[in-house]
């Protein structure tokens, strides 16, 4: 496996919707305790070395009618949405710095200035983690690979709801559009 180059001034982090009202849900591979710590060790070695933390988080109005309501074999999840549903995790922050992008569906490109923010800072690659591996991190890469942005996907920073899904994605999907690597792999090249 080549070794990774992230360049300072053109590298991003992007952390996929590390909030409370998803990281209680359960994931597989790895459980969100560990995801969480790992997207969290990695937005900190981006901190260190002036790199730029994109955290995502989706929100819905209350209402809901912002939201998808898709005709589809499988309902979305329908719940009771806490008032701190949409927060980050206290263990990324936001800290000062951070770009924090709200979202409205899976990915994080449609809808919001992810593109705008990141191409006003002369990035051409991102580093994407979070959760889900195939619902809001392949939705934000498949964007990402169209807009011709570079692609580090960390696989042991993210996970999905069973581990054949995040196992299908990061062996059959992202490969082909990127690069899959470990946390430890990523910092050892910031």
């Amino acid at each position: 496996m080549n070794k990774i180059s992230l360049h300072q001034d053109r590298s991003a982090l992007v952390v996929i919707d590390l909030q409370k009202g998803i990281v209680g849900y359960p994931s597989a591979p790895h459980d969100s305790n560990d995801v969480i710590a790992n997207a969290a060790l990695l937005a900190d070695g981006f901190r260190k070395n002036s790199m730029p933390v994109f955290l995502v988080h989706v929100m819905r109005s209350a209402d809901g009618k912002d939201g998808l309501h898709p005709v589809s074999d499988i309902p979305t999840r329908a719940s009771e949405y806490q008032p701190d549903w949409a927060d980050i995790v206290p263990q990324l922050g936001p800290k000062p710095g951070d770009i924090v992008i709200t979202k409205r569906q899976w990915g994080a490109f449609y809808g919001t200035d992810l593109d705008l923010q990141l191409r006003r800072r002369g990035i051409d690659t991102i580093v994407l983690c979070g959760i889900s591996t195939t619902m809001g991190v392949e939705s934000t890469a498949r964007f990402a690979y169209e807009f011709g942005y570079n692609q580090i996907f960390v696989e042991d920073a993210m996970s999905a709801m069973s581990g054949e899904e995040h196992d299908h994605a990061v062996k059959s999907v992202f490969p082909r559009i990127g690069q899959v690597r470990s946390t430890q792999d990523v910092l050892s090249a910031i």
